[in-house]
């Protein structure tokens, strides 16, 4: 894509946008250009729908792939090209409403325990005390930790918010256990092969599914199934909504609720309709 990939990296980085979905954009639309091997700028809403349809028919993309394309091709057309036509019509897919896969406290014993690196074993044990997401965790800096207040400070989250979630008594122990003995150089906490770069997903995609694997868990689960359940876990503690929704930098209550629905306490106190009608059955057979 030559200078147009150039350009649409600076209008990204004009508006802020994180470096990996930078990096998406560009990767996706890149795709686009070499399926055709045409220059996107050459090409219009046609090509878009037919490189859409050709993800969907014959490499069936999920609904939430497919977004991610279209996104990308929304950007590229209405920003960096200044043809926002093209992509105006082209509808988004209706994607699935699903929960989101949580661990149970057992589960996450396993797996944490299963870690004998300490560098390794603080990254996971931090998103998971700290409900954070992985990106969140691999971009601390040593002075996001805070000690006194017993505070995790999150630089620019998602969204580009600051927030602060908990530092848990035994996460602050297990710190300054890894520090002590890794002595982490540079800003960052978990620092990546070069000081001056935080350690990257996929190193920390590799150190969980090796933990997984270890802990014998069965489950599919990503990453993100220590911040789902980071936020069940103290649901069921009986930790108000608001608190949970504010420690994850939810920005609507409407995200924080869905883990009610994978929460045990709330689904063991509702009786089902057929045991009460046959308590007294119930109660006779108790006896």
């Amino acid at each position: 894509m030559g200078r147009l990939r150039e350009k649409m990296r600076e209008d990204m980085i004009m508006r802020g946008f994180a470096q990996n979905t930078m990096e998406d954009y560009l990767r996706h639309c890149r795709s686009f250009a070499k399926h055709f091997m045409r220059s996107p700028a050459d090409m219009g809403e046609k090509e878009v729908r037919e490189f859409l349809l050709y993800l969907t028919q014959e490499k069936n993309a999920s609904a939430h792939l497919y977004k991610a394309y279209l996104v990308s091709f929304k950007f590229l057309y209405t920003h960096t090209l200044n043809r926002p036509e093209v992509v105006k019509d082209i509808p988004y897919p209706k994607a699935p409403k699903t929960l989101p896969v949580v661990l149970s406290r057992t589960e996450v014993i396993s797996i944490l325990d299963a870690l004998k690196n300490l560098k390794h074993k603080a990254i996971l044990v931090t998103t998971y005390s700290a409900g954070l997401r992985i990106s969140e965790t691999l971009h601390l800096k040593k002075s996001d930790i805070d000690s006194e207040r017993m505070r995790i400070r999150v630089d620019q989250g998602k969204g580009k918010k600051d927030r602060y979630s908990m530092l848990s008594l035994l996460n602050l122990t297990l710190l300054r256990e890894y520090y002590k003995e890794k002595q982490p150089q540079g800003d960052w906490l978990f620092p990546g092969q070069k000081p001056e770069k935080p350690l990257g997903y996929a190193a920390a995609r590799m150190i969980f599914v090796k933990a997984i694997k270890k802990a014998g868990i069965r489950k599919r689960v990503t990453l993100h199934a220590l911040r789902h359940s980071f936020a069940t876990h103290l649901l069921e503690n009986g930790t108000d909504i608001r608190f949970v929704q504010a420690l994850l930098g939810h920005a609507s209550i409407k995200s924080t609720v869905r883990y009610l629905h994978v929460s045990n306490k709330y689904i063991e106190k509702i009786e089902s309709p057929w045991d009460s009608l046959h308590k007294a059955d119930l109660e006779g057979d108790a006896k």
